[in-house]
């Protein structure tokens, strides 16, 4: 059994994506043990509640250094022996002690297709304004393991998503969510639980 801890910020739309497809069975022999937030009022955490799921708030905020939250939210991770850690929409930095300690057990989802918008910076909406900005014709989301850099890990997953004539940057995330993040997720998690993915460093 793949012991599953996501990370959340905001709205838990990726959450629910993987918390669904456990319950349907499309995500096997899997069970999500937690759920950490660094938002108090993330709705990520109601869907927890209503799926069973064991969640708490650790943040930034009520630490008096980055240090000590660090050492907090690797203690809070620990606690959950996760077997992978799932990034579905945390905003915060992931400290690299929590990286050294489970390099090649976490997972990322990037609303462009990387290379493309990624990396410091690019993150939410922003990623979506600057691929309409450039004028590209295609967009989409991919799911990578985590490392020491911003979204530069070993790339899982890649679903494509047309960009249309008249996009905003909102409609244009909510069509990536639906037809890329949705699907991708659930599935790298499977591919993962079903020994078909292997954690390899990307050359330097």
């Amino acid at each position: 059994m793949l012991r599953v801890l996501a990370l959340v910020s905001g709205g838990g739309t990726n959450l629910q994506a993987v918390i669904d497809a456990v319950k349907s069975g499309d995500i096997h022999d899997t069970e999500i043990v937690g759920v950490i937030s660094n938002n108090k009022n993330a709705y990520a955490l109601e869907r927890a509640a209503a799926a069973g799921i064991p969640a708490e708030v650790i943040s930034p905020k009520d630490y008096m250094s980055r240090t000590e939250f660090n050492k907090a939210l690797l203690s809070g991770i620990d606690s959950y022996s996760p077997d992978l850690i799932v990034l579905a929409g945390f905003l915060v930095v992931i400290p690299e002690i929590v990286i050294e300690k489970y390099e090649g057990k976490i997972i990322n989802i990037h609303p462009s297709l990387i290379p493309s918008f990624c990396g410091t910076g690019y993150y939410g909406l922003k990623v979506h304004e600057a691929a309409l900005k450039r004028g590209v014709k295609v967009s989409g989301a991919t799911v990578h393991f985590v490392d020491a850099g911003t979204d530069t890990g070993p790339i899982i997953l890649q679903k494509a998503v047309e960009v249309c004539d008249g996009d905003t940057p909102e409609i244009l995330q909510k069509r990536i969510m639906q037809q890329a993040e949705w699907v991708i997720m659930p599935k790298a998690i499977d591919m993962i639980a079903r020994g078909e993915i292997v954690y390899k460093k990307t050359e330097e």
